[in-house]
């Protein structure tokens, strides 16, 4: 397999603006990893016509010199992003077949500043799931491997195809979507590095929708400073979606300067969870220390509804996916389920309980029930004030710090099959990422170890709204020290 493809997004810009490398050279090599990385499940649409026609009109333009970022750069799209002509099921059976006539505005962006399309990329059903088990397609597979075991792991969720890819060296970077940690939780299982920026900074135009006020477009890459390169690409207003709000996009690259001195760095104590692994917390301990050598003052904070933070995410997020899922009636697009001799309300039923998944059944269920006559005010209503409540934590916190370092995830990466049967302990996983979610805020998830297992674990950035910048910064801070160069041994080539 080629080199090429272990270069970082910011190692081809620089190649291809010298014209060491064309865009298609790279193309072609990764189009040749995607091709290898089969065994992960990672992809489930492959375009590389597509990619090889973007990669020629990038190499015009960086001959012109036209070129920004990310052009020329090879990426996948998470399967929720709309792309025109091109597979967009969200995972789901019930979107059979489904092609778009249009394009979000996320995809959109990556296109105007030429980057090339490798493909669509696994995930869990309609981006709910915790481990990419619930994906119509197959779960995808860790790249990451324990130490002398041929045991295969999840790779998070549900952003599990774009982990994959990116750590399993099949695309330079993914778009990924956030809702409660689908960003943040996968990287931390694969070792790459997830940002989720503040809600309304990236378009949901054009994202299939789980819960509205929670999903938030962002990116997955092997760095940083990639990070930074490809988060300002997607971002930016969009008069198409009512959420997104009109702020100048930074230059994220630009804040990357590894000087955090005097910065105040809170540590939230409502995170030290009982019964935490030691391994999570000696590394949260470790990050702690990076801080101070840098030159930040440690802050010790208090966010106390944080233990309220999950039964109001798996409140609100159901009840706002029950409203938003109602759409898919077998009437319009996708899979359709017509009983013999059925009616109109026969189809129906027969549509969504043949076209959904358990989980996406689930939380339909669970959705539907809160949002119900007399549960309304007991359950919706006091979810969205308990919601209110840790923003108001957050921004409280904020007043005193420039940004909050807690772990990712509570453990590593897991076994297929070891908390799928049981919803509590697969919700657990999201336990130190839904917070910053319920608030809207920014977060990302830095590789900063491994753990006996030899898998990676993460330590997660959260900053002020609109403040990715600082965010950046500190998590370039953190890779720096870390000095993470690990990689999963490419088992499947």
């Amino acid at each position: 397999m080629s080199d090429l493809t272990k270069l970082k997004i910011a190692e081809a810009r620089d190649l291809l603006a010298k014209g060491d490398l064309t865009s298609r050279e790279l193309t072609e090599a990764h189009i040749a990893a995607v091709e290898a990385a089969d065994p992960l499940n990672a992809y489930i649409e492959k375009t590389p016509e597509i990619a090889l026609e973007q990669a020629d009109a990038a190499d015009a333009k960086i001959k012109a010199g036209d070129a920004s970022g990310m052009t020329g750069i090879p990426v996948g799209i998470k399967d929720l992003f709309a792309t025109k002509g091109v597979h967009t099921q969200a995972c789901s059976k019930i979107l059979d077949s489904f092609k778009p006539e249009y394009e979000s505005t996320v995809t959109q962006k990556l296109w105007d500043d030429g980057a090339v399309m490798l493909g669509k990329l696994n995930m869990d059903e309609f981006a709910m799931g915790s481990s990419n088990e619930t994906s119509f397609y197959g779960p995808v597979k860790n790249p990451w491997r324990a130490k002398g075991s041929n045991n295969d792991f999840v790779p998070g969720g549900s952003s599990g195809g774009s982990v994959a890819s990116v750590a399993g060296y099949a695309a330079m970077g993914a778009t990924a979507s956030d809702t409660g940690g689908s960003i943040r939780q996968p990287a931390a299982f694969t070792g790459t590095f997830g940002i989720k920026p503040t809600y309304g900074r990236c378009s949901r135009y054009g994202m299939v929708a789980f819960a509205s006020s929670l999903d938030q477009a962002g990116t997955i890459t092997r760095d940083v400073r990639d990070g930074a390169i490809m988060l300002e690409s997607i971002s930016g207003f969009d008069p198409k979606d009512s959420t997104s709000v009109d702020i100048p996009v930074p230059n994220f690259e630009a804040a990357l300067t590894g000087d955090i001195r005097g910065m105040k760095i809170g540590i939230p104590q409502e995170y030290h969870l009982a019964g935490m692994p030691g391994e999570i917390e000696a590394l949260w301990h470790q990050g702690i220390e990076w801080m101070k050598a840098a030159g930040a003052e440690v802050v010790d904070i208090n966010l106390p509804h944080t233990k309220y933070a999950l039964p109001t995410y798996y409140i609100v997020a159901p009840a706002e996916a029950s409203s938003n899922l109602a759409r898919y009636d077998g009437v319009r697009y996708g899979h359709r389920n017509v009983p013999d001799n059925g009616g109109l309300v026969d189809m129906y039923e027969a549509t969504r309980a043949d076209g959904f998944g358990d989980e996406v059944k689930r939380r339909i269920m669970i959705g539907t029930y809160v949002l119900s006559a007399g549960y309304y005010d007991a359950y919706y209503l006091k979810a969205q004030k308990v919601r209110q409540l840790i923003a108001d934590d957050f921004k409280r916190a904020f007043e005193k710090v420039d940004a909050i370092l807690t772990p990712t995830a509570p453990s590593a990466a897991f076994a297929f099959g070891e908390k799928s049967d049981d919803p509590l302990a697969m919700y657990l996983n999201d336990v130190f990422t839904v917070p910053a979610s319920l608030a809207g805020l920014p977060g990302s998830s830095v590789p900063a170890g491994l753990d006996s297992n030899g898998l990676p674990l993460g330590l997660q950035v959260l900053g002020k709204a609109w403040d990715e910048e600082t965010v950046l910064k500190v998590s370039g801070v953190i890779e720096q020290a870390a000095a993470f160069t690990s990689q999963p041994e490419l088992w499947w080539r």
